[in-house]
């Protein structure tokens, strides 16, 4: 097994700060480079752009893209501070993070529908053709079911992967409509979490491709838990798309 050593360095790319954190393979000796961006963008369901975080691999093309989304009480952040963003890049994987309508560094853009409520599917469909994002991987906890679900089930020819993280709005749709979607999912949740974690398992196992991970000893939020499970079974999934 590779044991990387990392240095940090920040760049100025373009009128953005560019962080860029060179790998160094200690059996190699090899460099490799992950750029971490940040950005906005606009969609024309939001009054004010939505703020994002982006990594990928420094040098090459990316081998799948994916969109990490988040619940009520986090944002693009958490995915940064706890290492998702480079884990995926430093995989070969351009990750997008964005702050959803309200939330983060975009609470000044109006979200397309009610908390709790469907939005929308053209929501997530316009954001991933503004950034470029197709198919990609949604990554999906918490409250940003009520994004990705209707996106998942109207748009899923759009869709790589799906990784559905305890989301809420699972009940929302039927059986048959789960049955129909033919995108290979990966279900989360923390053996903890005995509420949304269980009911969304139980609407989402009606999906006809997917496959479950639960993590020992961890809540609602799960990934905040322990990271590295989190990351291994991420990356696990990616490697079967």
């Amino acid at each position: 097994m590779i044991n990387p050593s990392l240095r940090q360095k920040k760049l100025l790319f373009g009128r953005r700060w560019l962080n860029v954190t060179d790998s160094c393979s200690a059996s190699s000796g090899r460099m490799s480079a992950v750029e971490t961006t940040e950005g906005s963008v606009q969609v024309r369901s939001c009054n004010a752009p939505l703020f994002y975080r982006q990594s990928r691999p420094a040098a090459g093309e990316a081998r799948a893209s994916v969109l990490l989304l988040h619940g009520i009480r986090f944002s693009s952040e958490n995915w940064l501070s706890i290492g998702t963003l480079e884990a995926l890049a430093r995989a070969g994987c351009r990750a997008v993070a964005i702050d959803l309508p309200g939330l983060g560094r975009s609470k000044a853009a109006e979200a397309p529908a009610p908390v709790g409520e469907p939005a929308p599917a053209g929501f997530l469909k316009e954001v991933c053709e503004e950034l470029g994002l197709s198919p990609v991987v949604v990554v999906s906890p918490s409250l940003s079911g009520m994004y990705s679900l209707p996106f998942l089930m109207q748009h899923q020819a759009l869709v790589r992967g799906y990784v559905p993280v305890a989301p809420i709005c699972t009940d929302r749709f039927t059986p048959e409509q789960y049955a129909s979607v033919k995108v290979p999912a990966l279900i989360v949740y923390g053996d903890q979490d005995t509420q949304l974690g269980e009911v969304s398992l139980r609407n989402l196992s009606n999906l006809p491709r997917h496959r479950v991970v639960v993590m020992r000893g961890a809540g609602h939020p799960c990934y905040l838990d322990d990271p590295d499970a989190w990351h291994a079974a991420v990356l696990d999934f990616l490697q079967t798309l």
